[in-house]
């Protein structure tokens, strides 16, 4: 009967020592990861941003050469961006309070809790209809979205990268995992590393979306594709991370449903449109049209 009991202590302390070596080889690193340049150090989220808004904005001016559709004069393209800019403010932070409500109820006297967090997706969705608006006051009636899918999926992906070296304190981890690539952020648990998830998934749909630019298409519908293609992701992925449903769903995932239903409703209702393929040839930019979808 001793023997038996030293036999099922030892199994024990084996099994523990075996759990926690797994944990600790998850990733050898410590969250946040603060990056060190000229002596100074800098947090990831700050400097990851950073690096995808000038990448993104570079990644611009080069593509939307291939799509002078998309091009309106330097005036309206200022209100575009002003519109999308606090479309984008305020999509991300209202639906940062909607996706966390408990939270920042508790800290309802605190403006600086106010003021902290935001959403991909809320910014994404938030920025449409900030450009939307502005291009009705304006009164241009064509899409001006296709030159931009490139670099929001390159300026996305690259935020996701600080969102990963940020670790808890983000709020962008998933749930407890088993799976041997889960990821110890500091607390000693392992979790779905979600952030990559989205930079895999942002890959793979830019390469998809590259490729299906190179045949014929309706001016605005690569945007569209793209947009599309993310909320059913996020849809999707948001049911391994921690969040507050309503009715079985959270607020990001209301908000994907609903931009989902929309944009499928407005494809399965807009009229066949002539299509085009953009091509540059000798550093110019001309499109094929006349096509029928």
């Amino acid at each position: 009967m001793l023997r038996n009991r030293i036999e099922v202590k030892v199994q024990n302390a084996k099994c523990k020592v075996k759990n926690e070596e797994r944990v600790e080889g998850f990733l050898s690193m410590t969250f946040p990861h603060y990056f060190h340049l000229f002596g100074q150090r800098i947090h990831p989220h700050l400097l990851m941003e950073l690096v995808a808004y000038t990448g993104g904005f570079q990644l611009y001016l080069r593509f939307r050469k291939r799509w002078p559709r998309a091009v309106v004069p330097v005036e309206q393209n200022l209100w575009i961006i002003v519109g999308a800019i606090f479309g984008a403010l305020f999509g991300s932070k209202l639906l940062a309070w909607a996706e966390s409500a408990p939270e920042y109820w508790a800290h309802r006297f605190d403006p600086a809790a106010w003021m902290g967090g935001k959403t991909i997706v809320g910014g994404l969705l938030g920025g449409w209809i900030g450009v939307e608006i502005a291009k009705r006051v304006q009164g241009i009636r064509h899409s001006t979205g296709d030159a931009f899918v490139f670099p929001l999926i390159l300026g996305m992906a690259v935020g996701r990268i600080g969102c990963f070296l940020t670790g808890l304190d983000d709020h962008t981890c998933g749930n407890p995992t088993q799976l041997p690539w889960g990821v110890n952020f500091g607390d000693g648990i392992p979790r779905h590393p979600a952030q990559l998830y989205d930079i895999v998934f942002l890959s793979l749909l830019g390469i998809a979306l590259f490729v299906r630019s190179r045949r014929p298409y309706p001016n605005g519908r690569l945007f569209r594709l793209f947009l599309l293609g993310y909320v059913c992701w996020r849809l999707a992925v948001e049911f391994i991370k921690p969040r507050h449903t309503y009715l079985g769903f959270s607020s990001i995932q209301a908000a994907c449903l609903t931009a989902a239903a929309w944009l499928v409703w407005e494809r399965v209702s807009t009229p066949r449109q002539s299509l085009t393929l953009p091509v540059e040839t000798e550093g110019k930019s001309v499109t094929t049209e006349g096509l029928n979808e």
